[in-house]
């Protein structure tokens, strides 16, 4: 960890934004990195650069092995390091680890500035451990404790030296521990009961729901580490499974990335679907307000615990400014309905259902189609999942003015009008239902009528504020196959163009023709 865009994180704050280590006052030289199948151990490998002992003797490089093994386990990393002397003759080495804490809020660390910070406070030392804190100014105190399972021959602010001997063909061990507090002197048996609980806590998650297995070794293992990579970003709150958006920028919940996920899942674990339907339940808007892109009925897009959120600095400690999200989540739900006949859940979810399909409706009674456009200038410009400012534009590069219909959010429309008509069906609503099969319908026509390019022979990407198409072929137009909108024409016009060698890059679809 060297500050810059890494680091270790904790509720959005950088609680850790230097971890290095040296030896003989050298950085080590890479051999190597792994991570265990199960996403749980970090190890990797290393060695000195030539360096004198000290005593002054001249130690070759490679003469000494650095094997660093991580892991973290209820928001406390630990680490073993271990020191082997390959040579023939005994070296007393200078090992040190530097360390800092900036305490930094996430969007800070992703550029973000501020005209105020809280408090730093002197570091509290003591023979074996370091304390850090800060002072936000949301009245918060946020502490940085690391810990050595030896006490350090000089130790400071920023740094434990530790003069090792180690004989030849031999090695010693030190553990570090990095947590909120000091707790007890990290160990051995300490490290060694973190990392069997972090793997069996692991292990639990993918044993979640069905297991698949198949003849092929190499599609079993593609399918394991998926699974593992699902855990990973797998977090147990009160409401059920939920997988955060990604590490270590993103964990944390967003409401497009867990229904997504929650629909890939759906096939094996349809338990993750339910977590995720709950908590977007829990946490759907009830008013209106700019600042937070909120609407009644609308599906949180993203949710935050940083200092900056907290102090309203930034809008995204529980925002709204997804313009599909709202969408996906009924057809998460009806999708759901579907694979588990869990009506009892879905009754006691109908009421945020119905409010997210209002929503929906009143969102696209102007123009026919859902669109959006940021309420405040602190909000996301382009509100879909290619967010980036420049992410949707004309053919000729000029950027659209809103409010700004994206055609695979039409496509979502449909499917969740769709499925709530089958879904209202089920409880006994054919009124409701027959509503929303001509509002699938409607939807259907509008999106072939407006949005189809005979020029282009494919979807425009979005429809902006004058009602002009942005005639640019990208991958938003094969969402529309995923929810069976396209009448079979122009469905394959639009697949033969996907698979091709324009989009199709043999790794992957390319998200913009080239």
């Amino acid at each position: 960890m060297r500050g810059a865009g890494d680091g270790f994180f904790r509720d959005d704050t950088r609680v850790l934004s230097e971890f290095r280590l040296t030896v003989g006052g050298r950085q080590t030289s890479l051999l190597g990195a792994s991570l265990s199948q199960d996403n749980v151990l970090f190890t990797s490998n290393l060695t000195n650069l030539p360096v004198q002992s000290v005593g002054g003797r001249d130690i070759p490089q490679g003469a000494i092995h650095v094997e660093r093994v991580r892991l973290i386990w209820q928001d406390r990393l630990f680490e073993r390091i271990t020191l082997s002397n390959y040579s023939q003759e005994t070296s007393a080495i200078r090992v040190s680890l530097h360390f800092a804490a900036d305490f930094r809020d996430m969007f800070e660390v992703r550029g973000s500035t501020r005209a105020k910070r809280g408090t730093a406070h002197a570091a509290k030392i003591d023979a074996t451990s370091v304390l850090l804190r800060y002072d936000g100014l949301d009245g918060l105190a946020r502490l940085s404790a690391i810990s050595f399972s030896q006490a350090p021959d000089q130790l400071t602010d920023s740094r434990a030296d530790f003069l090792v001997a180690v004989t030849k063909r031999s090695s010693k061990v030190l553990y570090v521990e990095v947590g909120s507090e000091a707790v007890d002197t990290p160990d051995r048996d300490r490290f060694r009961a973190a990392a069997a609980r972090a793997r069996f806590g692991m292990r639990a998650k993918r044993r979640h729901g069905a297991t698949l297995h198949s003849s092929g070794r190499v599609f079993n293992d593609w399918v394991e580490r998926a699974r593992a990579d699902v855990a990973l970003l797998t977090t147990e709150l009160a409401t059920g499974p939920y997988p955060y958006a990604g590490i270590p920028w993103f964990s944390t919940a967003f409401g497009r990335d867990g229904v997504i996920s929650a629909l890939q899942m759906l096939w094996l674990n349809p338990g993750l679907a339910r977590g995720v339907l709950a908590f977007l339940a829990q946490h759907q808007a009830t008013e209106t307000s700019p600042f937070s892109d909120s609407q009644p009925g609308k599906i949180m897009h993203e949710t935050r615990k940083g200092e900056m959120a907290a102090l309203r600095e930034l809008p995204f400690g529980r925002y709204y400014g997804g313009v599909d999200t709202t969408p996906l989540y009924i057809h998460l739900a009806c999708a759901y309905a579907d694979r588990t006949g869990d009506m009892e859940f879905i009754d006691r979810l109908w009421p945020s259902i119905k409010a997210a399909a209002e929503w929906t409706e009143e969102a696209s009674r102007e123009t026919g189609f859902v669109t959006y456009q940021r309420a405040a200038e602190s909000g996301l410009a382009n509100q879909g999942w290619k967010d980036s400012f420049d992410s949707v534009f004309h053919a000729d590069g000029r950027i659209p003015k809103g409010p700004i219909a994206l055609v695979e959010v039409q496509g979502y429309v449909f499917a969740a009008f769709r499925g709530l008509a089958a879904l209202a069906r089920r409880r006994g609503g054919y009124a409701e239902a027959e509503h929303w099969e001509e509002r699938a319908e409607a939807m259907r026509a509008a999106v072939e009528s407006h949005f189809w390019a005979d020029d282009l022979g494919f979807y425009a990407l979005a429809i902006d504020g004058a009602g002009e198409p942005c005639k640019v072929r990208t991958s938003n137009a094969g969402h529309l196959l995923f929810v069976g909108l396209p009448e079979p024409e122009r469905a394959k016009l639009v697949a033969d163009q996907l698979l091709s060698a324009s989009f199709h890059s043999g790794w992957g679809l390319r998200t913009l023709s080239d």
